[in-house]
């Protein structure tokens, strides 16, 4: 059987890991990383303009991470236990 203070310590890195996953420096780590790697390989396969271009996909991830909220809210009445 785990000790309180065992449980107390693995909710606080829990609770760390959700802050993590939902921190703005985390997306803008990504979203730097999306547009380096991205612009590369356009420029390597040589699309015009790759710098301009490199937007699109790191665009793409950062409206992947909003929550929409009204989304969010129909499926938890459709779907919500």
């Amino acid at each position: 059987m785990q000790s309180i203070e065992e449980i107390h310590k693995r909710n606080s890195r829990v609770e760390e890991d959700k802050a993590w996953e939902t921190s703005k420096v985390r997306r803008a780590f990504i979203a730097s990383i999306t547009y380096l790697v991205a612009a590369l390989f356009m420029m390597r396969i040589g699309v015009d303009e790759p710098f301009l271009s490199a937007f699109v996909p790191t665009g793409g991830y950062l409206l992947s991470t909003l929550s929409l909220p009204f989304v969010k809210k129909w499926w938890i009445q459709r779907y919500g236990k």
